[in-house]
């Protein structure tokens, strides 16, 4: 029996609500809303781009997540609580939030996006409607991955009903980790895969080196939310709520950067936006890995292990970018079934896609930081490879490059500035 749970929440709440109880809260009048500003579902819906499909939640107007319950209570089910609303705020907008009237006068525009993100909390960025799946770690690792696909989702919390508390994180990762460590051939069977549950196979993986959950509340800044992700090398923030420990919703570097994104017109714009890849020497330009399009599959498993990475650019003969494998490619794996058999290519384990991918989202090191900023919130993806004019490989800029630009490099700089004067 599956022991996951979908949990389906909009409206969420700061109000605590314990794992095993539902409480319904009065309903509240319709003019508690009169003055709450625009939300950001509404800008993401009007902006050119699809909405961020990472996670998909629909809850009704005033329901928060709840907890999932208790080992006791039913595997597989929805959890509902009823909500406060979001507090009223000031209707001029968000960015009224960034208190910029005084304190810019004279100063660098530098750090406005740092000062942006620090003027905002997480839960102004979560959405109105979105999905979270959460796993017992009772669940069988190989059932946790097709909960995973069918979901549509790329990570999940993990719940230990012993500890009655979130305590990891299941992601593509992992997946990938079980295959590189246990496959041999396709004529044997990954037992490990087919038979392990979660929390055996963290305590293989992780031994003695069991680390807390990295999370974030939803009262912490977004600024707190990009150190936190960048500092730790993830890129999955969940937001659990410190007084009930509901987890809210998953933090990620796109989600950060497209809502950075909707107010960066209606701010001053920093002169580093228009200065290229090349002088401010963002990404990463030295010992790129790749593959070619006859790769085993189990080869590129080998080296997202081993160099610690998301993605592998594929190059043909000539040197030429031709496609690109990432981590999400490999949950296909488990949504085909033919995780049994990673012998074959790159190319044919890509087949799959060759409907709806509209190939590689590509940039020059020649191009401003503006130009590149648009492009990959566009484009939805998560990095962008550097290329020359032969279409060679030449770097790669990802989501975390930017944001630390952005965000991380100008107040680094501005604190030096501090401890000058």
């Amino acid at each position: 029996m599956l022991k996951f749970w979908a949990i389906e929440a909009s409206g969420l709440s700061s109000s605590p609500s314990t794992p095993t109880q539902v409480t319904k809260q009065p309903t509240f009048p319709l003019e508690s809303y009169k003055h709450e500003p625009e939300r950001l579902e509404a800008r993401l819906h009007s902006s050119s781009s699809p909405p961020d499909t990472g996670q998909k939640f629909s809850l009704l107007p005033g329901q928060s997540v709840a907890k999932p319950p208790t080992p006791a209570s039913t595997p597989c089910t929805t959890s509902k609580a009823a909500a406060s609303p979001q507090p009223p705020a000031a209707s001029e907008g968000m960015l009224e939030k960034l208190e910029l009237e005084d304190e810019a006068v004279g100063e660098s525009e530098s750090d406005i996006y740092m000062r942006f993100m620090r003027s905002h909390k997480c839960y102004d960025i979560v959405p109105t409607s979105s999905k979270l799946v959460v796993f017992d770690t009772t669940l069988q690792v190989k059932k946790a991955f097709f909960a995973l696909v069918a979901n549509g989702v790329r990570a999940a919390p993990l719940w230990e009903s012993k500890k009655q508390s979130f305590v990891g994180m299941l992601t593509i990762t992992d997946f990938i980790n079980i295959l590189h460590r246990y496959y041999k051939s396709p004529m044997v069977q990954i037992y490990e895969l087919e038979e392990h549950k979660i929390e055996t196979w963290r305590e293989l993986y992780l031994q003695e080196t069991f680390k807390p959950l990295v999370n974030i509340s939803p009262d912490a800044s977004l600024f707190d939310a990009v150190y936190s992700l960048i500092k730790n090398k993830i890129h999955r923030l969940p937001v659990i709520d410190p007084v009930s420990g509901n987890a809210l919703y998953i933090l990620t570097h796109k989600r950060i950067l497209k809502f950075l994104q909707l107010f960066v017109s209606e701010m001053p714009k920093p002169a580093f936006m228009k200065k290229n890849l090349d002088e401010l020497g963002i990404g990463t330009y030295h010992n790129i890995a790749f593959i070619h399009p006859d790769t085993p599959i189990i080869k590129a498993l080998n080296i997202f292990v081993d160099r610690r990475i998301s993605a592998l650019p594929v190059v043909d003969e000539s040197g030429k970018v031709v496609d690109i494998y990432s981590k999400f490619d490999v949950i296909n794996l488990a949504a085909e079934k033919t995780y049994n058999n990673l012998d074959i290519t790159v190319t044919q384990a890509l087949q799959h896609r060759s409907q709806y991918f509209e190939g590689v989202v590509k940039c020059s090191k020649l191009e401003t930081l503006e130009t590149i900023v648009d492009r990959i919130v566009k484009a939805e993806v998560h990095r962008l490879v550097v290329v020359n004019e032969a279409d060679s490989i030449v770097g790669i800029i990802s989501l975390s490059d930017i944001l630390q630009a952005l965000v991380l490099t100008p107040a680094g700089a501005k604190q030096k500035e501090n401890e000058a004067e």
